[in-house]
């Protein structure tokens, strides 16, 4: 398994993150969960069921990020990160046949911003946007056969303009 890469501005969020829901979060679906309780039978409680689904997706949750943190590479995106796609890029991209431009961030769900779809580093596109500058074509192997690739614009990341 390749080790994901998150930028040190995500792994810190996923730090706060999880602090979170395991302190203040917990402490507060604990109460939900006692005061619904309380209420009597448990079996027609729907408070009590809501509160436990609640607890559920949370935990879920705090696997995910602990498994995430263990495994992950803090990567820092260079310098002139403005001038090639690495990890923590928005990269503007134009598909062969295609006159549409699409913004990707070149990372992890994670760290992805609003109305923009991810890349992952370690997928064929992700592979070969990799290193890639403004005008560049590149060319990765897909399900359904080779496609073409122009890389539009390299936004640095932290950069959403």
């Amino acid at each position: 398994m390749n080790a994901p890469q998150l930028t040190r501005a995500a792994f810190e969020r996923l730090q706060e993150e999880l602090a979170h829901l395991t302190g203040p979060a917990n402490e507060a679906i604990t109460e939900q969960i006692a005061a619904a309780r309380a209420l009597g039978d448990l079996s027609e409680n729907g408070d009590y069921h809501a509160a436990r689904e609640e607890k559920g997706k949370m935990q879920g949750r705090i696997q995910q990020i602990q498994a995430l943190l263990e495994h992950a590479e803090v990567v820092s995106p260079e310098a002139g990160s403005a001038d090639c796609a690495v990890v923590g890029s928005l990269v503007d991209l134009r598909f062969e046949d295609d006159e549409e431009v699409e913004r990707y961030l070149l990372g992890t769900i994670e760290e992805r911003p609003e109305d923009c779809d991810v890349v992952s580093p370690s997928s064929p596109l992700g592979k070969a946007m990799l290193g890639a500058r403004a005008g560049d074509v590149v060319r990765y192997s897909a399900p359904a056969g080779d496609v073409k690739v122009t890389v539009v614009a390299i936004v640095a990341a932290g950069d959403t303009s």
